[in-house]
């Protein structure tokens, strides 16, 4: 079992479709991609001699039709977390400062011919942060000036009404609904969901959960779980304090309590 050394592909995942400039391809456009996505997965898997790749790329969650009909051997684990908690950790990281170790880890992964539509956009991005102070910045009512993450196809009107706070729990809101609302329609032998809170309380039956899931639960044994810990869970509404989570729960309580988080 391997993955790609950085956190997620999504340069990888948009290139043919660089037209929208949000995350929710069309499951139609699978067609133009396909062979492209199932070489990359391969060339992975012949790379490290792996007959499974793992692959957590945060903004799949909103194109999970189009995954499906891109790669249609793929398996899906669905982990969803409490809202309030995904908020406080995904603000975080929206202005964070800029980490060249991390950068050069993904764009090693940028098709060479979208490299310069990506760099452009990275250079906007990161001026416009600077010119307008949102750099390193979480205040709650921030009204930010570059979107960080998955992006709904309306992630511009979202960032025009609406501050960080908010924005950060709409964007959790909207990956968890699309996400669940896709794999309702695959079938159940192609889908693991897992309650994060439930995984990080007994990580090493958890584990065992999804390389059955796999196919590969004989690999338990070598698969470490000692690090896995269960302190940030409840920590984002210590963060948040009581007042910001009831507005965000006023925003979307019906899915905190779709997923037993209300």
């Amino acid at each position: 079992m391997s993955t790609w050394p950085c956190d997620e592909i999504n340069f990888v995942w948009k290139h043919g479709n660089l037209d929208l400039d949000h995350d929710e391809i069309p499951a139609e456009r699978a067609g133009r991609t396909a062979g492209y996505l199932q070489e990359q997965f391969a060339a992975r898997a012949r790379k490290d001699s792996s007959d499974v790749v793992v692959e957590k790329t945060c903004a799949t969650s909103l194109r999970v039709p189009f995954v499906a009909n891109a790669l249609l051997d793929a398996k899906f684990i669905f982990i969803r977390r409490d809202g309030t908690d995904a908020t406080a950790s995904t603000m975080k990281r929206w202005n964070a400062e800029f980490d060249l170790r991390y950068t050069l880890k993904k764009v090693r992964y940028v098709p060479p011919t979208d490299f310069p539509i990506h760099l452009r956009d990275f250079v906007s991005k990161r001026i416009r942060q600077r010119t307008s102070g949102d750099a390193r910045s979480t205040d709650n009512d921030l009204k930010v000036s570059t979107w960080w993450g998955p992006r709904p196809r309306d992630f511009r009107e979202l960032q025009r009404d609406h501050p960080l706070e908010e924005l950060a729990f709409i964007q959790w809101q909207r990956c968890v609904e699309q996400t669940a609302d896709a794999l309702a329609e695959l079938s159940s032998d192609r889908v693991l969901e897992v309650r994060y809170e439930d995984y990080v309380s007994d990580p090493a039956v958890g584990t065992r959960r999804c390389l059955e899931f796999m196919g590969i639960a004989e690999r338990l044994e070598r698969t470490e779980v000692g690090q896995v810990m269960t302190s940030s869970v409840g920590k984002g509404r210590a963060q948040l304090g009581p007042e910001a989570v009831s507005r965000l729960e006023a925003l979307g309580g019906s899915t905190l309590s779709r997923f037993g988080y209300a």
